[in-house]
């Protein structure tokens, strides 16, 4: 049941925690699975005891790790930068293989919130944009394949995937089992796609590989839109959830909290607050 496979990123002030703790918190407050960041498992910053320690805490806490968010921008036009950026993905992939984590975050780029990254039509190219991403992926997705990893890409604003629509040719072009979505509904519908059902079954049961819980008002321009609380958006949770339940989705559902100035200003940082109030509203959207 989808009810038992909330996660919560471990993002914002987990970042800065022990794993152990993270995980104590997550599991008093009813979570099921934990997505962790490069903050906590990254196999350029952790030996592979410190690696293993992680999952191994995870588990133990009873939660699963359900998926590790690399998004590394492949978008960059210095070469060595992108080299290096492909490098540490093929590792993370390993590291995962190795220690059991299932699924890989991955994105495009070019990431709009880096003043280095390029804007595509000024300091490059679409099409040369489009080879930069195909050719990191042309070495992602053997990796994938070998290890048995699900690489989860997320359509993200701004960058050359950031929808349903925008997503498909990079899935399409490689058509490997191990290469699917990591579906955020809250950027299809900050571009306008406002039929979540549809999209969902679209992808269906074998493109899906994890989702993100993350509420979305406005359009895919900085400044002109906001993450708000889950429920509060325009986000069709019920279309989303039926649809799940209709292709026969089993994995994880993980809340992404992006409601910064909130989580900054009246939380004053507290992610643990964070991650209390929003898993009520998760129960509520999964039940409409």
């Amino acid at each position: 049941m989808l009810e038992n496979k909330i996660g919560f990123m471990a993002s914002l002030g987990f970042g800065g925690m022990p794993a152990e703790q993270v995980v104590g918190h997550l599991k008093e407050l009813g979570y099921n699975a934990v997505e962790w960041t490069l903050a906590h498992f990254n196999p350029r910053a952790k030996s592979p005891a410190e690696l293993r320690q992680v999952v191994e805490a995870t588990r133990n806490a009873g939660l699963e790790p359900s998926e590790l968010v690399v998004q590394q921008d492949y978008v960059v036009l210095d070469d060595a930068v992108r080299e290096d950026r492909i490098a540490l993905t093929l590792e993370c992939i390993a590291a995962c293989a190795e220690h059991g984590i299932t699924t890989v975050n991955l994105f495009t780029g070019p990431a709009p919130w880096d003043p280095n990254a390029p804007v595509v039509g000024k300091h490059l190219s679409e099409g040369a944009a489009w080879d930069m991403v195909l050719d990191a992926f042309g070495r992602i997705v053997p990796a994938l394949e070998k290890h048995g990893v699900h690489g989860a890409v997320e359509g993200v604003w701004g960058h050359l995937c950031n929808d349903y629509y925008t997503t498909r040719p990079l899935l399409y072009h490689f058509n490997s089992p191990w290469l699917g979505v990591n579906f955020d509904p809250s950027h299809d519908v900050l571009k306008g796609n406002i039929d979540i059902g549809w999209i969902v079954r679209q992808w269906g049961v074998k493109r899906i590989k994890h989702i993100h819980l993350k509420d979305a008002v406005g359009i895919q321009q900085e400044g002109l839109f906001l993450f708000p609380f889950i429920g509060e958006g325009n986000v069709d949770w019920k279309g989303m959830f039926d649809a799940l339940r209709d292709i026969g989705y089993a994995g994880y559902c993980s809340v992404e909290f992006e409601s910064f100035t909130y989580h900054n200003k009246v939380l004053k940082g507290d992610t643990v607050e964070a991650a209390r109030r929003t898993i009520n509203d998760v129960r509520a959207v999964m039940a409409l």
